[in-house]
């Protein structure tokens, strides 16, 4: 098999795992609340991932150990709990749209602290994006400044996700990518069991089926959503470059409207132009430019 056809492969896979991520957070709430959902998903991660990362640690430099964990709480930890939450509240299918809101935060993340130089095409479309986002938030039906609060979360989650991608580029090269990922997301193994002691997950009846199908839902969603999806994100990373591999964004939403469908959500005409609008700036905003012969 040659490696264009396992990247698109990685590729179609990462889009449905992502997409799919949205409406399991759906399920997961019905028996558990936002907190015991994200917890679940990040403790299930860790679990499966620890013993890799005892075997990979001593191989990371130690200087870099401090940025790697930080990966892990801006990467995983943080963006876990904001959509668990936002999920309570809105549409599966409207989180998945705003998630598509990450690559451009990673530029404006980038010129802003990590300074990165922007060009005209990448500002045209920061600002796109954001004309797209402010049409998506003011056109629902039932906005309110609850709402808003829980889309709110959402971007700050499309921030958390932009702030990693962008230490990971400074801060991690020549770093192992995989490695890297498993010590992170191992780090959470701790935090993420006081969470849920905290919480009274373990106080659960969990004869009840609701509370059983909601733990499978979230336990799915971390062994596929964070570990198995993170490492094959960095292999696709590896074999097609970081360029192909953030294009995942652009499938990502149209997998979760699919599933918000069937899930039996409203999905809009509007949400999906505004959708359109939005990817165009993603795209805009992560076009390379033409190099000259």
């Amino acid at each position: 098999m040659s490696n264009r056809f396992i990247s698109w492969a990685i590729f179609v896979l990462l889009c449905l795992i992502w997409g799919s991520s949205f409406i399991l957070m759906k399920v997961g709430k019905e028996g558990l609340t936002a907190v015991q959902v994200a917890g679940v998903r990040i403790f299930s991660a860790s679990a499966v991932l620890l013993p890799f990362a005892i075997y990979y640690i001593s191989r990371l430099p130690r200087q870099k150990i401090p940025v790697i964990l930080l990966t892990g709480v801006t990467g995983n930890l943080i963006p876990a709990f904001l959509f668990a939450t936002a999920v309570v509240k809105m549409d599966s299918s409207l989180v998945g749209i705003l998630n598509s809101l990450t690559p451009i935060c990673v530029v404006v993340l980038g010129v802003g602290f990590f300074r990165d130089r922007i060009g005209a095409k990448k500002l045209t479309g920061v600002l796109v994006g954001f004309a797209g986002l402010c049409l998506l938030t003011f056109t629902q039906e039932d906005v309110s400044l609850d709402n808003l609060g829980y889309a709110g979360l959402v971007i700050i989650a499309t921030l958390s996700y932009g702030l990693n991608v962008n230490m990971v580029g400074h801060y991690l090269k020549g770093i192992h990518p995989v490695q890297a990922a498993a010590v992170s997301l191992a780090f959470l193994f701790v935090p993420t069991l006081l969470i849920l002691w905290w919480d009274g997950f373990f106080e659960l009846d969990f004869s009840a089926s609701m509370v059983r199908w909601s733990i499978l839902a979230s336990v799915l969603l971390g062994l596929m959503g964070s570990a198995v999806a993170t490492a094959l994100f960095y292999i696709l990373v590896q074999k097609a470059g970081t360029l192909f591999a953030s294009l995942v964004t652009y499938g990502i939403p149209f997998v979760a409207l699919i599933w918000g469908l069937v899930y039996g959500e409203a999905v809009t005409w509007i949400e999906m132009g505004c959708l359109a609008i939005i990817l165009a700036g993603v795209y805009l905003a992560n076009r390379p430019n033409k190099t000259s012969k």
